[in-house]
This record gives structure tokens, C-alpha cells and sequence, in this order.
């Protein structure tokens, strides 16, 4: 039980949110008995990891909420799937289908993957399958079904009632062209099934219809069950409204979005909720992720390299600043993960409510012990040139012959990750040093003092050992300089791990072996 003091305390960012929530819709919160989280989704393109990183946050809010109300919760997980097909995503299997049927509702679009009724469908199915992967309470929810089955008619109702105040609002926005087609109501065309955006030339309220021109011919179109939706910040606005929502985060680019947004619920009689702009994502050219370019990494990439833990550890940390998200960063965001578990032993309740592994977990962190970084997990792959578990249990049971694999659930899924991602990622990357004479006797020194090393050394005497051999072969006034001709040499890289703690693990006469081979 988190002692109250400390909760009031704490300003991790899912608690301060949390708190912000209750403070400001505290009187729509009590009347309801129930909080709303809202989450977007646009399955204009595959599922991408910033859509995940958007759920996996308001769940770490609603994790802060659990300790702070009792009311019930609810993630809702909103897909605007009546959305029109306005690009064609780049990593798509065959996109004639979704050429021949640009402008229509996603939910009308044949699915290119042909396994499911539309293309919308195929999307929604993706996001889902993969929040149930890692087990998120959520709502999902369905544009296209709640425009058709009459849900949003009232709201809809709502929304052509002050449809000149929402113009008002809007229009000042636009550039001059823009404001001559602009309407909050975009019909679906009767005779193409296209998402038409095109102006209104008459309402009509009492009758809840809208007639339109569509090039040079009056149509007079319902505004209810799906014959019509509505233009983006409208939208957005309108579902606040409608499911009265209480909480939504959204990236950066959407915050002009959200001003207007407000304005207009506003404007229909209802407080907007409390909002959280989290920076975006870019790839490791500084490019921002797109659902259509496919750029940067994929969830299934990075559940292929690592744990889904450490990838909601990267989504806690930093929201409000922009990250690099590619396939080198995973090392350093899995060893970051098991450094905030080992922290949390040591950690007092107000420090752990700070520890980004206590959100990951809601509250409970594991206990198990670190038995090496994945960074060197990496290296000792690359040395035992393991491709299976087995082969490396071998080698870190000759440092620590007691362990038990069934107590090192985390490690020893670590240890798979680390094969996978050598092979897929580091293997292609490396470049090995080939050292000049003066370079090869230094290395050939470093041999033989390693022939007066048993397994039994501790990694600090081999570690000076090392260091000894360095000063007495030229490089006493820059050791750095040694080490680097070390990892340059035996791990194709400028860097690499604490030599004493590797030979610790490898052994003193692999390791011996191993440099005679990337000498000779």
C-alpha cells in the first residue's frame, strides 16, 4: 500500500497527469462514477510503435489513478476508420486494390492482405491483436460502427445546430481557397461511396439533412446513421462530446488540433478533457515514423530484439521530448530496464514511484538478479558464436556454477533476444581490425599473460592484468587506445565490454583462443 504522503509527493508524469484528470473533471467524474481515457487511432497504414506507445502511456495514467480514486476506469481505443483513403501507404502488398477505391471510407476498401472484409477491418484487427499481446484493458471502438448504428446521431444533431458558430471557429484557419469548400460535414457520396469534401449549400436542421452540390447536381443527404461524417478537429471534438471523455494524450503535431477541438465542445455545452502532448518519434535519420513510409523500427522487430517491458520502459521515459527510435537503440533500452530493476531494490516508496520500472510493471517489480548487461550478453554470443540458449547457459554457468535457469526467467529470454539480434542486426555491421606488427606482439603479449590466468581470477585482477600488459607495450600514456585495439580487433567495433568481466565469463583459454584467431 503506497502511504499517502508519498502519492502526494511523487511527480512522475503518469501521477501528475493522474492528478491533473481528477482535479479538473472532478465534477464530471463524480456525476458519471466512471473515468474515461481516450486513445486515436488512424488505420489509414499498419499499426506502428507510436500507436502502442500511445496506449501503453494512458494505461501507465491509469495505473497512477488506481492509487489515487476507486472509481472505475475505461481506456477507450478509438479507430477512425470511416476516415476517406487519401494515401496509399508505402508497405502495402497490392496496392492496385487501394488505388481503384481512393476516397472511400477505410471500412469500404477491399483488404489488399485478403483476410478480412476492408482494409479498415485488416488494420483495426492488427492494433488489436497486438494490445492483447501485452495484456492492455481497452475498449475498442469503432468509427464506422458508431456512425451506422445511430450512436452518434444526437451529437450529430448537435453539431448542425451551431453549425455556424463550429464555421466560425474553423474558418479563420484555413487559407482563402480552403475556407470557399470548407464544411464540418462530409457526406458520403450515394453514387461512388466516396468521402466527398465539397460545400454545403443548405441546411436543413429540423429535418437533420444537408443539401450539397456536387459538381453542378443538388443532393440532399442525411447527416445520421453514417451517411455523413465529420471533418477532423470536428470529429475529434464530437467524440469527446459524445463518450465523454475525460483524458486523451496526442503527439505534438496535433496540439493546434486540440485547441480547436476544444473550442468546439465547448461551444456545444461540454468541458474538453484533460489533454497530454507527448513529442513524436523519428528514425535514425531524425525523420519523424510514418504508419505510411514504415520507417523506423516495427513492433514485431522489436519484439523480436527484446522484451515488451523494456519497450514500455522507452515510452515512459522522456515523453515530452523527441526520441530517435531505430534498431540500435534496443541494447541500450533493454540495459537501461534491468538497471532500473536492480535500483528498485535498494529504493524507498517515494523513489520507486519515481522508478519508470514500477509504472512498467504497475507497482510490482521483479526481484530477479542481473546477471549481466545485454550489451554483453551481445559480445559473449559474438565470441561462443552461440545459436542456441544452451551454448550460453554453458558459459555463464562456468562464472556462476550455482544458478539455477528456472529462477532467471528475464535473463534467459535475454538470452534469445541477444542471439536474434547479433545475427539479424550487429553481424552485418561489423568491422574487424587487422593490426599492424607492432599491434599484433602487443596482442601476442596480452596471450601470454593470460597463460598465468585461471577461471578463478576475479574480473578485477584479470582487468589489471590487462592494464599492465598495455603500459609495458606502448600504450601507458593512453590506455584508451589499447582497449579500443582490443574490441577493434576481437569485436569489429570501437567499443566493447569490461575485458576482465568477459574473461570472467568466456574463459581464460577461449579468450586466448579467440584472439589468436582474429590475429592470424
Amino acid at each position: 500500500m503506497i502511504e499517502k504522503i508519498n502519492l502526494e509527493k511523487t511527480n512522475a508524469w503518469p501521477f501528475v497527469e493522474a492528478k491533473k484528470i481528477l482535479k479538473e473533471r472532478k465534477t464530471f467524474i463524480e456525476k458519471k462514477g466512471k473515468i474515461i481515457l481516450q486513445t486515436g487511432y488512424g488505420p489509414s497504414g499498419l499499426p506502428h510503435i507510436g500507436t502502442f506507445g500511445e496506449v501503453a502511456r494512458t494505461s501507465m495514467v491509469v495505473n497512477a489513478l488506481n492509487h489515487l480514486s476507486d472509481l472505475p476506469k475505461e481506456i477507450i481505443t478509438f479507430s477512425d476508420d470511416m476516415d476517406g483513403l487519401r494515401k496509399i501507404p508505402d508497405n502495402i502488398p497490392d496496392q492496385k486494390i487501394l488505388n481503384q477505391n481512393m476516397h472511400k471510407p477505410l471500412t469500404s476498401v477491399p483488404d489488399p492482405f485478403k483476410k478480412f472484409n476492408s482494409f479498415g477491418e485488416h488494420n483495426n484487427e492488427m492494433l488489436k491483436v497486438f494490445l492483447d499481446k501485452f495484456e492492455f484493458k481497452y475498449n475498442f471502438k469503432s468509427s464506422t460502427s458508431l456512425y451506422k448504428s445511430g450512436f452518434f446521431n444526437s451529437s450529430l444533431q448537435k453539431i448542425l445546430e451551431n453549425y455556424q458558430g463550429i464555421m466560425d471557429i474553423i474558418l479563420p484557419t484555413l487559407g482563402k481557397e480552403r475556407q470557399k469548400t470548407y464544411s464540418p460535414f462530409l457526406p458520403i457520396c450515394p453514387e461512388t461511396g466516396m468521402v466527398l469534401e465539397i460545400p454545403v449549400i443548405e441546411i436543413l436542421e429540423k429535418k437533420s439533412k444537408i443539401i450539397f452540390d456536387n459538381n453542378g447536381k443538388k443532393l440532399e443527404v442525411s447527416i445520421l446513421d453514417g451517411n455523413c461524417k465529420l471533418q477532423w478537429k470536428v470529429d475529434w471534438a464530437m467524440r469527446w462530446y459524445a463518450l465523454d471523455v475525460d483524458f486523451e494524450m496526442y503527439g505534438k503535431d496535433l496540439i493546434e488540433s486540440a485547441i480547436l477541438s476544444t473550442k468546439i465542445i465547448k461551444l456545444l455545452g461540454k468541458k474538453n478533457p484533460s489533454g497530454f502532448s507527448y513529442e513524436l518519434f523519428l528514425d535514425d535519420k531524425g525523420e519523424k515514423i510514418s504508419k505510411s513510409k514504415g520507417n523506423g523500427i516495427t513492433i514485431e522487430e522489436w519484439l523480436r530484439y527484446a522484451s515488451p517491458e523494456s519497450l514500455s520502459l522507452f515510452m515512459y521515459q522522456n515523453p515530452k521530448r523527441a526520441k530517435k527510435l531505430y534498431k540500435e537503440i534496443v541494447p541500450k533500452a533493454v540495459d537501461e530496464y534491468l538497471d532500473f530493476i536492480e535500483k528498485g531494490k535498494k529504493q524507498d516508496q517515494l523513489q520507486l514511484l519515481m522508478n519508470p520500472v514500477w509504472h512498467v510493471h504497475n507497482g510490482e517489480i521483479p526481484n530477479e538478479q542481473n546477471i549481466m548487461s545485454f550489451s554483453m550478453l551481445l559480445n559473449l554470443v559474438e565470441a561462443s558464436n552461440a545459436d542456441n540458449s544452451e551454448v550460453l547457459w554453458k558459459f555463464v554457468k562456468k562464472y556462476k556454477k550455482n544458478l539455477i535457469e528456472r529462477n532467471y526467467p528475464i535473463f534467459n529470454d535475454l538470452i534469445n533476444y541477444a542471439i536474434r539480434y547479433f545475427n539479424d542486426v550487429i553481424k552485418k555491421q561489423k568491422k574487424y581490425k587487422r593490426p599492424n606488427k607492432i599491434e599484433k606482439n602487443a596482442l601476442e603479449a596480452l596471450i601470454k599473460k593470460l597463460e598465468i590466468c585461471n577461471d578463478e581470477m576475479s574480473p578485477e585482477d584479470i582487468q589489471s592484468l590487462i592494464y599492465s600488459v598495455g603500459k609495458e607495450n606502448g600504450y601507458k600514456d593512453n590506455l584508451r587506445d589499447w582497449f579500443k585495439l582490443i574490441y577493434e580487433v576481437v569485436f569489429g567495433d570501437e567499443n566493447g565490454p569490461r575485458m576482465g568481466f568477459f574473461i570472467s565469463f568466456f574463459g581464460v583459454n577461449e579468450t586466448k583462443q579467440l584472439i589468436k584467431d582474429k590475429i592470424n
